[in-house]
């Protein structure tokens, strides 16, 4: 175990350092000049000059970077341009929404795909199955910002249960509570899981049908053992590799993508920051923004790793 866990702890550091070359060049060769957004477009050429010096924007790309990763290793992630104000505490300020936002979306997600497709599996080439896949499709093709409207104009608009966006905050002092912000994430978290619902469904039936199939299935049918104990007590277990390698996939794609969504529902969390960062050309905030996310996706998938030594030791043992 320790052997597989280094070598995926060294995977985890190579990776998030080649991402943090990709970040930094790709946002340092944009078109476009920070200082010239700052100052407006008819600010003197030398006093725009002056502000890029002061921002270090007049150093080597390599110096910059050098800068950029010293900072990030120490925790000091540098002062936004644009809002004046520290790039870490702006970050953190808005985690407290999109964090919590991913996670109510990826709940909403397993609960509704693992009901539907063991449902679908159970119940393979009848009504059931067919009806549960005829929505799992549907609700593939339907865009989540699409959905995201059609939520605000029936609870919002025509039942008025829930409000069609901002964000009261999760404390009193912010003007909110626990409740009210868990409701104001509901819909939004259900415009974001009812995609990723689809596709999971789909694959948790494929994968439950697959192992259905195996021997050791018949086996324990043949032993007497009813067939919702074989499927809660031996498929599922097998069945939950593929399928965790989706789900920590979407998870992922959740924590990065909502970005349309918290502008649908006007919420002040990752997207909004990164959507308006970009607009005021703030790269300070927009590189470590997507530094943060990488990142967030690669330690997801290095947790998937770790649980599929968990679910299967032969991944482990054929690793090492």
């Amino acid at each position: 175990m320790g052997l597989f866990l280094l070598k995926r702890l060294a995977t985890l550091v190579l990776t998030l350092l080649g991402t943090s070359v990709v970040v930094f060049l790709v946002l340092d060769i944009l078109p476009g000049n920070a200082a010239q957004m700052l100052m407006g477009p008819d600010a003197a050429p030398e006093a725009v000059a002056e502000l890029a010096q002061q921002l270090g924007l007049n150093q080597p790309a390599w110096e910059r970077y050098t800068h950029w990763m010293t900072g990030l290793l120490r925790g000091e992630l540098g002062d936004s341009y644009s809002y004046g104000s520290p790039v870490l505490d702006l970050i953190t300020e808005r985690l407290a929404l999109t964090v919590p936002l991913a996670v109510l979306a990826m709940a909403l997600t397993v609960l509704i795909a693992l009901a539907a497709g063991i449902y679908a599996a159970a119940n393979h080439n009848k009504w059931g199955d067919v009806g549960v896949m005829g929505l799992a499709q549907l609700g593939i093709a339907i865009p989540n910002f699409w959905f995201a409207i059609l939520l605000i104009l029936l609870f919002s608009v025509r039942l008025q249960w829930f409000s069609a966006g901002g964000f009261p905050g999760w404390t009193e002092a912010a003007g909110g509570s626990p409740g009210a912000a868990l409701k104001a994430l509901l819909l939004p978290a259900l415009s974001l899981a009812v995609v990723q619902a689809a596709i999971l469904a789909r694959m948790t039936r494929s994968a439950v049908l697959e192992v259905l199939r195996e021997d050791f299935v018949r086996t324990a049918r043949a032993k007497g053992l009813s067939r919702r104990a074989v499927l809660f007590g031996h498929v599922l277990r097998n069945a939950m590799i593929p399928v965790l390698t989706v789900m920590g996939l979407q998870f992922a794609n959740l924590l990065a993508g909502t970005i349309v969504v918290e502008n649908v529902f006007y919420l002040p969390g990752m997207g909004r920051l990164i959507f308006q960062s970009i607009a005021n050309r703030d790269l300070m905030v927009v590189r470590n923004c997507i530094m943060l996310l990488a990142a967030m996706v690669v330690v997801v998938n290095f947790v998937v790793d770790l649980l599929y030594a968990v679910i299967d030791p032969r991944i482990k043992a054929h690793d090492i």
